[in-house]
């Protein structure tokens, strides 16, 4: 049963300057979101605590199967996964590096190396397998970490700034990838950006963002 997400008032405070002011929001089908707006208007705290990485002070961050809300467990968590701006690395392999999340989950040698090819290729990866992860390129480094998300076919893939600090070549293999899971109908993908045209060329909705509030939303993009 497919994921939904539904974000009810949000509020989140540093050192006592609010950061996301009673934000609300639902996510219910598969497709692009972006989360657009200038730097500073809570596109990242927002994503974070809908990644549940982090605790809203106030309001309700709520996960659904069908009609039952889920607990915010493993099971949950491993449904989910989420990609920083700048992505980090093990000193091992870009293999490797691909691997973790299925080590850490148990998954059988075949079933890993399946799976990592299959998402190191999606990413123009698959040469550099064998080359230390730390001797990557920014740009292939974001890559790597677009990898990394992939191999556990994740319902709901945040992505945080996918393309800031990265050169125009890296930027453009990101956004197919973006686009890609867009035409494949099966995740859930929310990217936070300020570059307007980027938003529109990868979501199917984009939510704007001010000042720590969700200010509205531009008609959906077909």
């Amino acid at each position: 049963m497919a994921l939904t997400l539904q974000v009810t008032d949000i509020m989140k405070s540093y050192d006592g300057k609010a950061a996301l002011k009673g934000c609300s929001f639902v996510f219910d089908s598969a497709g692009v979101y972006a989360l657009m707006g200038p730097n500073g208007s809570g596109k990242s705290t927002f994503l974070r605590i809908c990644a549940l990485l982090e605790k809203p002070d106030h309001g309700d961050v709520s996960y659904f199967s069908g009609e039952g809300v889920l607990p915010p467990d493993r099971g949950l968590r491993r449904r989910i996964t989420m990609v920083l701006p700048r992505v980090g690395v093990f000193n091992t392999s870009v293999f490797g590096n691909a691997a973790y999340g299925l080590h850490m989950r148990g998954y059988p040698g075949r079933e890993t190396e399946r799976r990592v090819h299959r998402a190191l290729e999606a990413v123009g990866l698959v040469p550099k397998q064998r080359q230390n992860a730390l001797t990557l390129s920014s740009g292939e480094t974001q890559r790597l970490g677009l990898a990394r998300a992939l191999v556990i076919e994740p319902e709901l893939l945040f992505l945080d700034e996918p393309t800031a600090s990265i050169d125009e070549e890296n930027r453009s293999i990101v956004e197919e990838i973006i686009l890609r899971l867009k035409g494949e109908g099966r995740t859930t993908v929310v990217i936070t950006t300020h570059d307007r045209e980027q938003a529109e060329r990868l979501a199917g909705r984009v939510i704007l963002m001010h000042a720590g509030g969700i200010v509205g939303e531009k008609p959906k993009i077909e």
